[in-house]
This record gives C-alpha cells, sequence and structure tokens, in this order.
C-alpha cells in the first residue's frame, strides 16, 4: 500500500485495503477486496467495511468540489444493504450539491458482476484552510 489517497494518507483507509482507481470533478471511484478480516460470520463482506468504503468514497468525492481542503469530515451518512458483498468491491461516489463548506453526496457499492451491493447518501464538512483576517 502507498498509504496515499488520492493525495490524502489516510491510514484507516490504507488499513483496510481502500485502493483509489479513479477521480475526477465531484466524483470518486474505488475498489476493495474483500479479506477474511473484513468478512462477517456468514462469510460476505462485514457491514462496517461497505460503510468504509462508502464513508471514504463519498467524503473524496466532497473534496474534489474544492481541492485546496485538506479533507472532509463526516456530518452525516445513510447507508441501505442491497446485497451481501463478497470478492472484489467498488463504489463509486458523487458529490451532487454544495454550498460554502458542506457536500451532499450519494454513491453505491458493486460487485464485479455489476450487482448493486449498497446505496449511501451523505453530507460532508470540508476542512478548508484559514484565510487571514
Amino acid at each position: 500500500m502507498t498509504g496515499r489517497i488520492f493525495g490524502l494518507t489516510i491510514p484507516f483507509g490504507d488499513y483496510v485495503g481502500i485502493e483509489p482507481l479513479e477521480q475526477g470533478d465531484g466524483f470518486v471511484r474505488t475498489a476493495l477486496n474483500i479479506k477474511p478480516e473484513l468478512m462477517n460470520s456468514w462469510g460476505v463482506a462485514h457491514g462496517g467495511a461497505v460503510m468504509t468504503l462508502l464513508d471514504l468514497t463519498l467524503g473524496m468525492a466532497a473534496r474534489t468540489i474544492d481541492m485546496r481542503s485538506n479533507g472532509s469530515i463526516t456530518v452525516e451518512l445513510k447507508v441501505n444493504f442491497i446485497k451481501a458483498a463478497t470478492g472484489r468491491i467498488h463504489a463509486e461516489g458523487r458529490a451532487t450539491r454544495a454550498g460554502k463548506s458542506l457536500v451532499f453526496c450519494e454513491g453505491e457499492v458493486r460487485d464485479c458482476d455489476e450487482n448493486l451491493c449498497a446505496k449511501a447518501t451523505g453530507t460532508f464538512k470540508l476542512l478548508l484552510p484559514r484565510t487571514p483576517e
């Protein structure tokens, strides 16, 4: 692992194995291999692993709104689980509306067959540099 995800050091994302795939204006795509440590007792992705992937992906999509930001803070995240996730999964996050520092995002997780596994919406606060008074 590189320890950097789209230019930021995110130790927890690196620890679980989140891979950056694509970043654009208001858009981010990531992936995660569901290894045994990320599974629940039924042998599928633990909900926390899926939520972590969505949280990081949507937060990074929010950050693309203003790349001066040092990252984002999750204000609210709602996830609907649709199908058990296994193997390699990928997430897409989109910033759909932005104010001065709050950004509303939505996204989803799909498996390698493009089956929808989870959908999410979230609000993120950008950590913008302070301007001198």
